[in-house]
């Protein structure tokens, strides 16, 4: 499959998962606009390549649905489906703050969600998504599986598969995936290869093991890459071999 061998020719088509944090910058919460823009012109750079683009952004960065004890919501009587669902807007709200940023950069990009958001979105479909990106529009894929208790890990192995992507790219703050946790464990070393199966068994933590299996059952590869350097998305689509490929 292209973009599985370190070095070789990068895929046509692929899925960026971001995180929310990953919009929030150095504060951990809310957007921050220079971050939002260096993303976005990263992710318009990569369009401008050729390449075709789904992106699955979460919402962490405005709410957990997992995390609403910290947040003193579950004492006021907000339970984990709503919660969930909270958390789902989040990630429409993070999409449409990045398709308008995309904009200034000069590539246009469409939000599909998984629950209806009349006026705003455009609901989620395999078939939408490919005319999208056919014309080269990158699609943003909002609400998660429109469904509550699955992360957007999941919803970026959904949406890597239904589009036929050549990879999926984890973009998270450390640069590929450790054998332990770097920070605690100076001897942790880091892999540039990776079977599903030996993650799996290990319980590395590239993704969630639900989004796991199905990358795994449906030969999905994905890398693993810090995306807080500037430049490495790019990078990573002419073909470089950065952070951990696990296939």
């Amino acid at each position: 499959m292209a973009g599985s061998e370190p070095g070789g020719p990068a895929p046509r088509r692929v899925l960026l998962k971001l995180s929310g944090e990953a919009l929030a910058g150095g504060g951990g919460v809310g957007i921050d606009p220079a971050e939002l823009s260096r993303l976005a012109g990263e992710i318009a750079a990569v369009a401008r390549l050729g390449a075709q683009v789904g992106v699955v952004v979460g919402g962490g960065n405005l709410l957990r649905g997992a995390g609403l004890e910290a947040a003193g919501l579950a004492a006021a009587g907000v339970d984990r489906v709503t919660g969930d669902h909270m958390g789902m807007l989040a990630t429409v709200m993070n999409a449409l703050a990045m398709r308008a940023a995309l904009r200034r950069h000069g590539v246009e990009g469409r939000v599909l969600s998984a629950l209806q958001v009349e006026h705003l979105t455009e609901p989620a479909s395999p078939d939408r998504a490919l005319r999208h990106l056919a014309k080269g529009r990158v699609v943003f894929f909002a609400a998660g599986t429109g469904n509550p208790f699955f992360t957007t890990d999941s919803a970026a192995a959904l949406r890597a598969i239904e589009i036929s992507a050549g990879l999926l790219l984890k973009a998270t703050k450390v640069d590929g995936v450790y054998s332990d946790d770097p920070v605690r464990n100076p001897q942790a070393r880091r892999y540039e290869r990776l079977g599903f199966d030996e993650a799996l068994e290990r319980r590395l933590g590239v993704m969630d093991l639900t989004a796991m299996e199905l990358c795994r059952q449906h030969g999905m590869p994905v890398r693993v890459f810090d995306v807080t350097v500037p430049g490495n998305l790019e990078r990573v689509m002419r073909g470089e071999p950065l952070g951990t490929l696990v296939e």
